[in-house]
């Protein structure tokens, strides 16, 4: 595709910098060797991202695209650049340029959806990325523009939801989560996330969307009750706060078969939260995307041996069952906390993004939530025993009052697909 000539780009005066490299890498696995020679790249000045004035059109993002690869990689001859549309993200539009057909040098250019500032602090999510490259957990960022980045295509395969029940395949999923729960910014944890930005996603929700709420939608002041309900109760669990991806769904974990490792892409949402709500949301994910199942959320044995794989690779010791079970516990209860989130967060794209997507087709989780916020969810909250059934329609189980249970499922009530979906998924 031939790319007519234009002008240099211009280039904020600003450059974003990788935050200095930690001192120590803290997580302490028995797989370090294998997943690479240490955690950071090698010594040297930081590398500087530049950061090019230029906003690209969302409705003909090519132009702009092929513009930016100009400046990136102005080596390759313009006819020969190739481009292809990632067409599954429904936050953000992404386009793939390559000209070699093995895409081993691809930049992926992604532009931000329509008023996504409103759930994502852009700022952050260029330090988190390069934070995470740092440690040798995220690709390559290449620059930022106005309203949106570039950045390095990881080779592999994202997964599905066949694919993360795989127990060699979990196990890896669990180690790499562990490596980057062990990464620490600036020595000091700040506070966790989650209710911040709970409290704002529902703030939107109350002020701006609130009168044109789908009938299904419990009303704002059962909301905001739910919600001071999970906190209450959720900030007794004495959780760590961890560094965290916070967004770990079945097609934001690329796996390169050929090297035998996981990495996760997407970092919009990354940054200090609850160790248990990362683990939590991400089993979660077990369910599915665009055909959201939870008979496949993981059993009660398929959460231990993954709960000990990732223990193991954090602490670099032997645990103990007791250690795992309260993990257990913690993660479950946590879970509930992921959906009412997400929830929000549907609420809040239905209203302002400008992709086809019905974003309100999963928010019976929402309804569920606010039937059960009262009685399960109270019970399940509150009670200290080591064995939760969470999702008993699942485990083919009823709730009980000494059920562990956050929620039970409606078998009429199950959603029947899901609002959010990695940008780097299916190529068209």
């Amino acid at each position: 595709m031939a790319v007519p000539p234009s002008p240099a780009l211009p280039r904020s005066p600003f450059y974003l910098r990788r935050p200095a490299r930690c001192p120590q890498c803290s997580w302490g696995m028995e797989e370090r060797a294998a997943a690479g020679a240490g955690c950071r790249e090698p010594p040297g000045p930081p590398r500087a991202v530049p950061c090019f004035g230029v906003s690209v059109d969302q409705d003909n993002i090519l132009p702009g695209a092929l513009r930016l690869i100009r400046e990136l990689r102005p080596h390759w001859r313009p006819e020969q650049v190739r481009t292809k549309r990632f067409t599954d993200g429904i936050t953000n539009k992404l386009v793939a340029c390559y000209v070699e057909e093995d895409m081993q040098d691809c930049v992926l250019v992604r532009v931000y959806g329509e008023r996504t500032e409103l759930l994502v602090d852009r700022e952050n999510e260029v330090r988190n990325f390069q934070l995470l490259r740092a440690h040798g957990c995220a690709p390559k960022l290449y620059c930022t523009f106005q309203n949106g980045l570039c950045y390095e295509y990881m080779q592999g395969m994202a997964l599905g939801p066949e694919h993360i029940q795989e127990p060699q395949l979990f196990r890896l999923i669990a180690l790499e989560m562990a490596k980057i729960h062990t990464i620490h910014a600036n020595g000091s944890l700040p506070k966790p996330s989650l209710w911040h930005k709970m409290h704002n996603y529902f703030m939107l929700v109350k002020d701006e969307i609130n009168p044109s709420l789908s009938a299904g939608v419990p009303a704002v002041d059962v909301l905001e009750q739910e919600m001071s309900w999970l906190k209450e109760h959720l900030s007794q669990l004495d959780s760590p706060v961890v560094f965290c991806h916070n967004d770990l769904l079945c097609k934001n974990i690329i796996y390169d078969s050929t090297k035998g490792h996981v990495h996760f892409i997407d970092y919009e949402y990354a940054g200090y939260n609850y160790q248990a709500y990362d683990i939590g949301n991400h089993f979660n994910e077990f369910a599915g995307v665009n055909e959201v199942d939870y008979c496949r959320y993981p059993s009660r044995d398929t959460q231990l041996q993954w709960l000990h794989y990732y223990l193991q690779a954090q602490k670099g010791v032997a645990v103990t069952p007791r250690e795992v079970e309260r993990l257990y516990v913690q993660v479950n209860k946590f879970a509930l906390a992921s959906h009412f989130f997400w929830a929000l967060w549907a609420l809040i794209q239905n209203q302002f993004s400008t992709i086809d997507f019905d974003f309100l087709s999963p928010l019976h989780c929402l309804s569920i939530v606010s039937l059960v916020a009262g009685g399960i969810v109270a019970r399940g909250l509150e009670d200290d025993k080591c064995n939760p059934t969470l999702h008993p329609i699942a485990e083919g189980k009823k709730d009980s009052r000494d059920s562990l249970s956050p929620f039970v499922w409606p078998s009429d009530q199950l959603p029947s697909s899901h609002p959010r979906c990695s940008d780097q998924t299916v190529l068209h």
